[in-house]
């Protein structure tokens, strides 16, 4: 009784510091129907990273996936001058207990290609770890060869713009579910742009804007949230009728694998 009562709560210190189980369970609107986006409940996406000038501007999102390494896009051009703050949910709000750490290291894949807007992620190793907690944890990745494009429906998250003319990005962390769509689906928006190394989500009422870059688009899986993309390109007008289009990590997985095991 004694070994089997160690063995669950030894099973239960793993699930609160394994990947993608928030501590803070998030609540969707439309987690079975779409619809346009909503602020998050504080804390439930505890992955999510807003990568910040020095001066405290928020140019783009990334995603933890361990306490040493962030996952964004390419296109953000990061560099060791910027800072990654984890455990925000209101940029306005002094209260919050923010981590603002520094950037030791900056992967960019090898065969990023900017016209093509192909391999589209970047590796960030901060200079120290993050503290794990009930706001700060990280995701899980999707591994080569699951298949997430069969309609169901995932969930983006940033502070991207909340409309294509808005002047200003929200404060409040925003979320929305979105139906991940096939590849041969999302050709018939975006024809031969789309490639092996895409995949799209939306269509349905709500999308992915400036601000969102670099951000986690995330689906569950055996009841734990997985990183399936990297919030990548998508309509100019940032249009709810048109997928956007999101880094693949299934095609992605392997290298990330080799550049945290070398580094």
């Amino acid at each position: 009784m004694g070994f089997l009562l160690l063995v669950s709560c030894l099973a239960l210190a793993s699930a609160a510091y394994g990947c993608g189980i928030p501590t803070i369970t998030p609540v969707v609107t439309g987690y079975a129907r779409i619809v346009n986006g909503e602020e998050a409940v504080p804390g439930s996406w505890p992955w999510q990273v807003s990568l910040q000038e020095p001066s405290g501007w928020h140019f783009c999102g990334g995603s933890l996936i361990s306490s040493s390494w962030v996952v964004t896009a390419a296109h953000c051009s990061v560099s060791t001058s910027h800072r990654v703050v984890l455990g925000e949910h209101d940029r306005s709000s002094s209260a919050e207990s923010i981590q603002s750490l520094a950037i030791g290291q900056v992967f960019t894949h090898p065969n990023w290609d900017p016209n093509a807007i192909n391999n589209d992620i970047a590796l960030i190793k901060l200079a120290t770890p993050a503290v794990l907690g009930s706001t700060v944890s990280p995701v899980c990745l999707a591994h080569r060869g699951e298949v997430y494009d069969d309609g169901r429906i995932c969930v983006t998250s940033g502070w991207g713009k909340t409309r294509w003319s808005a002047l200003n990005t929200p404060n409040q962390l925003q979320q929305t579910a979105l139906p991940v769509l096939s590849n041969e689906q999302c050709k018939t928006y975006w024809g031969s742009n789309i490639s092996d190394l895409m995949v799209c989500a939306g269509a349905a009422g709500s999308s992915s804007c400036m601000g969102d870059s670099g951000g986690p688009l995330v689906c569950q899986r055996n009841g734990a949230w997985t990183l399936v993309g990297i919030v990548s390109w998508g309509s100019s007008r940032c249009s709810t009728s048109t997928p956007g289009v999101y880094a693949r990590v299934t095609e992605l997985r392997s290298w990330v694998d080799q550049i945290v095991a070398s580094n």
